[in-house]
């Protein structure tokens, strides 16, 4: 039903209806599109802020991505409908909105491009779908054989939706000399204030064809009818009518009346997108099609001259070629080979690049989360560290003079917080240690620290140093008299936004990051010579810990908080919400938890927290409004942070394990994040394992029937995370100031692996095997043991040999 190609370049679903909602992802800086198996789509592009060209037919929030996605008969689609001349018979592909299950479906999601492959009546029908490199616009290719044994009349309707534009103006029609339908509409707004800002957005929606199609349709209820999108009237005629859209909803429908021969292919191409006017849409044509729409727009039925086909196969096909390489920039710093093929598919080629597109994009916003945007670009260490180094300074130069970080990253000259990022939340400086950590191994530049940046207005710099040194500062200063961080309306929980409004409530997940933080800084200031203030530091995350375990153990694990009225929750007492995960994962990098603790707290994750899906963050789910913590109580039971399986913090928790050596339950729980482990599992989940989701549905104690479910979100702070479980945990080979440790973490199970890491523009292949009579773990290059695991002297374009001796 699904399984990777030869070569690991896509992976390949069978069945249109066995996992509905499987789907893959493209992007370039522009825009992002999420094409599911069966056509339907969710795309948004900048301008600055996000927008959209292809709309829901109702009004909708232009720039939000809903988790577990409901797809309808008229969501955005991208459909071919198929008619034989001869019968009448009409089909769709690649399978919505007529739903004629063909006799061979695949869809194939791509690292740069995702195909769906059809047969059906006599029919190939091969739909294949990439980006640009460098702008807003979708490139399709339509293949259409004839694999019967005799001529055929058919039609051939490529089907574009456009929906609802606008309330205050829309229209649409065939521009003849463009080759398109071109669909326009004005953004609506009611302040004159707005209307500069207005004037400028790319209010139009084209459909460009490289062949002049017979006919076209462009009202989507004239193309409908009396029939329905599954089965739409105007394809009972001859030809389409030719209409357009006045002041009515507009689509984008073409017809081609072919006529192929036995065994012959014809192929169709379409450039779908926004654009600010007709001028622009004209220099689309020009750069993928290569002539102004009065050369070779000859009918369906021709090919065109030979220069058109040579210009196009350039134009076109460059494009393609040009955005795979863009793709390809994203390989990441680590590559297996291990007794888990399935892992090493997903590490080799899919997690990097769904790492690379949260770096490269900052999630499509112009003002990603601070604590998501510091965590994107930790993931970049391991792909470009010029990337993350850009980024701090970006994040830094909008701290404020008192240390503390704002809830936003503001990218663009003009952007505003918006949403969530207008929330007061308090972890954000948490994250500038602990993410800053990660590019000093991958890259050893702790010249950073002494980079001058300026203060959020301007009036006041530092170094760097100095800017972190002050977070770290702002964090413990912002907590009560009992040691414990205030909470303010959330920390990473954003829904937890009523437990300390008031200004007395406090986080224990927080009080305990901020411990680690501490130690992490406490790191940093160590290998920057900065002994003194390291011991400090050390001390502060002493004292905080013991905070901690005065006020938050309860006995088997950690309180979450307590709230304004004093309440501790997250506690053996509570009906609901009794456990969370983030505090028992955090108290284990922050050394609050000692062996007995630590036993404790595992055990309690594993009975109470542990499903076949991964680890909840909460049980059990809430059921009811709980004022006193918020409206992450709210969501529905098992979803989202009200008890879902939340990949991010079971990656925390993960990378927790594997830092105090429990490197069976860190395994174990890393692979449920993939679908995978048989058909069942694949059925529940129902994605493809080309990312890893921000969630799968949990509650599994509560609601065993829904548990599994993929939220299809591929926007998730999980994957850099993941991929430091891999290089510091699992594989064990994490950057240092002196060079590249080599300490791996293997399951029992594996006796033998192979990794190439690539760390500092050198290349190590390393072959890590059990031995009989290794009594602990031995590291050898060209021979010769390496004392303390750490290979030294890291040379630039260097290529080293190494071998790894474990235990039995």
């Amino acid at each position: 039903m699904i399984r990777p190609t030869e070569d690991q370049q896509y992976y390949e679903l069978t069945s249109p209806t066995a996992l509905p909602k499987a789907s893959g992802f493209l992007w370039n800086n522009q825009m992002m599109i999420h094409m599911n198996c069966r056509g339907y789509a969710v795309a948004q592009f900048m301008q600055p802020e996000p927008a959209k060209y292809s709309y829901a037919p109702n009004l909708e929030a232009k720039t939000f991505m809903q988790p577990e996605q409901p797809y309808y008969a008229h969501h955005p689609g991208r459909f071919l409908f198929i008619k034989d001349e001869e019968s009448g018979y009409i089909f769709s592909a690649p399978y919505e909105p007529t739903r004629q299950v063909p006799d061979k479906f695949v869809f194939a999601a791509g690292k740069h491009d995702i195909v769906w492959t059809l047969g059906h009546w006599d029919l190939r029908i091969q739909m294949t779908l990439t980006l640009p490199r460098d702008h807003a616009a979708e490139l399709w290719s339509i293949k259409v054989t004839n694999t019967g044994s005799r001529k055929r009349k058919i039609s051939l309707y490529p089907y574009f939706s456009v929906g609802y534009m606008s309330w205050m103006n829309q229209s649409g029609e065939y521009v003849d000399e463009l080759g398109a339908i071109v669909c326009s509409a004005v953004t609506p707004y009611q302040k004159v204030q707005d209307y500069p800002k207005i004037k400028t957005l790319k209010d139009k929606t084209y459909l460009l064809a490289e062949k002049k199609p017979s006919a076209w349709e462009v009202s989507q209820e004239a193309f409908e009818g009396e029939g329905g999108i599954m089965r739409p009237s105007a394809l009972e005629s001859g030809t389409l009518a030719c209409g357009d859209a006045r002041y009515e909803m507009p689509t984008a429908v073409m017809q081609y009346r072919i006529q192929p021969e036995a065994g012959e292919e014809q192929e169709y191409r379409f450039v779908f997108g926004p654009a600010k006017d007709e001028a622009e849409i004209a220099d689309i044509r020009e750069r993928y099609f290569g002539f102004d729409g009065e050369k070779g727009t000859g009918e369906g039925t021709e090919s065109g001259s030979e220069e058109h086909q040579a210009y196009s196969e350039y134009g076109f096909d460059a494009a393609a070629r040009d955005y795979a390489a863009y793709v390809a920039e994203g390989r990441g710093s680590l590559t297996i080979d291990t007794p888990d093929k399935d892992l090493d598919n997903f590490v080799n080629h899919w997690l990097p690049r769904q790492m690379y597109y949260h770096g490269v994009t900052n999630r499509l916003s112009t003002d990603p989360q601070t604590r998501n945007y510091l965590q994107d670009h930790m993931g970049m260490s391991y792909i470009d560290p010029r990337s993350t180094r850009n980024a701090f300074l970006t994040a830094l130069s909008q701290q404020r003079p008192d240390g503390s970080m704002p809830d936003g990253i503001v990218l663009y000259e003009g952007a505003e917080l918006k949403y969530i990022n207008q929330v007061p939340h308090t972890d954000h400086c948490v994250w500038l240690p602990v993410c800053l950590i990660t590019y000093l191994d991958e890259t050893n530049d702790y010249a950073l620290l002494d980079e001058e940046v300026t203060y959020a207005g301007g009036e006041k710099s530092g170094t760097v140093f100095e800017h972190i040194d002050l977070a770290v500062q702002w964090l413990i200063g912002d907590r009560d008299e009992r040691g414990l961080n205030y909470i303010n309306q959330g920390d990473w929980c954003d829904p937890m936004n009523m437990v300390g409004y008031k200004g007395r409530g406090v986080s224990g997940w927080l009080t305990i990051a901020t411990a680690y933080s501490c130690l992490v800084w406490a790191d940093i200031c160590e290998r920057s010579g900065r002994s003194s203030e390291a011991a400090d530091y050390r001390q502060q995350a002493e004292e905080i810990n013991g905070a901690v375990n005065r006020h938050l153990w309860d006995g088997d694990w950690y309180a979450r908080g307590i709230t304004d009225d004093g309440v501790p929750f997250g506690i053996s007492a509570d009906e609901e919400g009794r456990i969370f995960i983030n505090p028992q994962g955090w108290s284990l990098l922050s050394g609050a938890a000692d062996e007995d603790k630590k036993e404790r707290l595992i055990r309690s994750v594993a009975e109470q927290l542990e499903s076949p899906y991964g680890v909840e963050k909460l049980a059990p789910s809430y059921t009811a409004m709980r004022e006193d913590v918020g409206r992450v109580t709210q969501k529905h039971p098992g979803s989202a942070e009200n008890g879902a399986v939340y990949n991010h913090a079971a990656a925390f928790y993960i990378y927790a394990l594997y830092a105090v050596g429990e490197k069976e339950n860190a395994y174990r729980l890393l692979r449920k994040m993939l679908p995978g482990a048989d058909e069942a599992d694949i059925r529940q989940r129902g994605q493809l394992p080309v990312f890893i989701p921000n969630y799968y549905r949990g509650a599994y104690r509560q609601f065993p029937r829904t548990a599994g479910r993929s939220s299809q979100l591929f926007n998730t702070g999980t994957v850099p995370w993941v991929y430091r479980c891999l290089i510091d945990g699992l594989f064990g080979v994490q950057g240092t100031p002196d060079g590249l440790r080599v300490s791996p973490q293997l399951p029992a199970e594996w006796n033998e692996v192979s990794v190439t890491r690539t760390f500092r523009g050198a290349e190590f292949r390393i072959a890590i095997k059990r031995e009989d009579g290794v009594s602990e773990t031995e590291v050898y290059v060209g021979g010769e043991r390496i004392e303390g695991g750490v290979i030294r002297d890291v040379a630039e374009g260097g290529t080293y040999a190494v071998e790894v001796k474990l235990p039995l």
